[in-house]
């Protein structure tokens, strides 16, 4: 009998942890989402600084020879694009709603310079790395535009 009652306890302690190995699993997934959250939050609050102060704007930029005004679209531009990568990150929306959103936003002269501009930065990703699978779908639709195609048409599905 203690035999049998031994195996049960056993498996008892192994559901257990099992449970609760699967319950941390889920926190540190949560923690993980709510840093990436707060940081992109700090870097929105960052760029709405320097959208309010064209001399926060002027410091906040990497890209030489811009216009006050096209400086402001331009960080604007890549706010929005970090907002939508950010969506796919926290599973908001899949791969193909992140090709939508990017898919429209190919067709935008502003992100269409901002992404002409950015593209020695993209070279230096890890080829593997979510920002490059990305740079590279983005690349394939400004191609596909640039060639004539209709914006609603283009894009990858992978």
């Amino acid at each position: 009998m203690r035999r049998i009652d031994s195996a049960s306890e056993g498996e008892r302690q192994g559901e257990l942890l099992e449970g609760v190995l699967e319950q941390l699993t889920s926190l540190t997934e949560e923690i993980r989402k709510a840093n990436l959250i707060q940081l992109h939050r700090i870097a929105a609050e960052q760029t709405g600084r320097a959208l309010d102060d064209p001399a926060l704007a002027e410091a906040m930029s990497t890209l030489p020879g811009l216009s006050e005004s096209r400086r402001r679209q331009v960080l604007f531009v890549n706010a929005q694009y970090s907002t939508i990568i950010l969506y796919f990150r926290l599973g908001t929306i899949d791969w193909e709603e992140l090709i939508g959103y990017l898919r429209v936003w190919c067709s935008n002269a502003v992100f269409q310079e901002y992404w002409d501009m950015t593209g020695e930065a993209r070279v230096c990703l890890a080829q593997e790395s979510l920002e490059a699978r990305v740079g590279r779908a983005v690349d394939g639709m400004m191609e596909e535009i640039a060639s004539g195609r209709d914006w609603w048409v283009v894009g990858p599905s992978e």
